[in-house]
Order: structure tokens, then C-alpha cells, then sequence
């Protein structure tokens, strides 16, 4: 569990959370070493979720030296099954990243949410349901790691 006090605001008790594969962690359907790196850390921490229509058909071999849960999906629907399993894992307890139209409702649903600018964009409407955006993962799970700016950038 990670456990981050954010002044005047709230206290986050964070179990799980949930990634968006394509455009979030990875890029053209791979996972950079360094993302890989960060993400095999943030698993000791709490419970990794990956969800993914896998347009690429990648992301099995992608995360399997990772300690996460890999969930797929059809194509059509995404943003419903995205938005139920954070409700099913505890929305007060389920920290979210992406990058997706998407995952709008998914953000709705957690109670952290960070979009992630990587390579492939962002859906601008995203960026408005979203708590933080990062410009890359590594970025995003830096937050998650060492929480001193993400305490900065939502502190009341």
C-alpha cells in the first residue's frame, strides 16, 4: 500500500493501480526498459492492474517478468470495462493512469488519476478529468515512488 498526506486535502491510501497499456506504459505496443524498471518496483508496493485491448499484440510478453495482473478486453466497450474494474477494486483505494478517450470514465472512477503525454498523445479531454498529467510514464510512477511532487502539485 502506498500512503501519501496531502495537505489540505486528502490522504491517499493507494492498493492498486491500474494502467492503460497502449500510449500510457507502453509505446508502439513496448514497454521501455527504464518504464519496466520503475514498474517492477511500483509492484513490491501495491497491486498492479494492466488493461488493454492489446492492439498490438504485444503486451502478454511485454509485462511477464512484471508482478501484475494483465487484463484484455474487446475493442468496443473499453471505457465500461475500464471504469468497472476500478470499481471492483475500490475506487477510495485505486490510483489510475492513461492517456485515452478511454479512459475518461476510469479517471471519473479513482480517486488518483494521472495522464500520461507520452509519444503516441493524449486525448485532450482526458486532461480534464485527470488529478496530474506527466509528459512521460517514468514520470507519472516517480509520483507514485517518491511522492514529494505530487504532494506539491495537489497540496491545498
Amino acid at each position: 500500500m502506498i500512503n501519501i498526506k496531502v495537505p489540505g486535502r486528502c490522504d491517499y491510501s493507494i492498493e492498486n493501480i491500474v494502467f492503460d497499456y497502449n500510449g500510457t506504459i507502453a509505446v508502439n505496443g513496448k514497454i521501455t526498459p527504464s518504464a519496466k524498471e520503475k514498474l517492477s518496483i511500483l509492484c513490491n508496493m501495491a497491486n498492479v492492474y494492466v488493461l488493454t485491448a492489446d492492439t498490438y499484440g504485444s503486451a502478454a510478453m511485454e509485462c511477464q517478468d512484471l508482478n501484475l495482473i494483465l487484463k484484455t478486453f474487446p475493442k468496443d466497450n473499453a471505457a465500461d470495462y475500464k471504469a468497472e474494474t476500478v470499481n471492483e477494486l475500490g475506487k477510495d483505494k485505486t490510483a489510475c493512469f492513461g492517456n485515452g478517450y478511454n479512459d475518461i470514465k476510469m479517471f471519473e472512477a479513482a480517486v488518483l488519476s494521472v495522464a500520461v503525454l507520452e509519444k503516441e498523445g493524449m486525448c485532450s479531454k482526458l486532461l480534464a478529468e485527470s488529478d496530474i498529467m506527466v509528459k512521460s510514464i517514468e514520470d507519472g510512477i516517480n509520483l507514485l515512488l517518491n511522492p514529494n511532487a505530487l504532494i506539491a502539485t495537489l497540496r491545498g
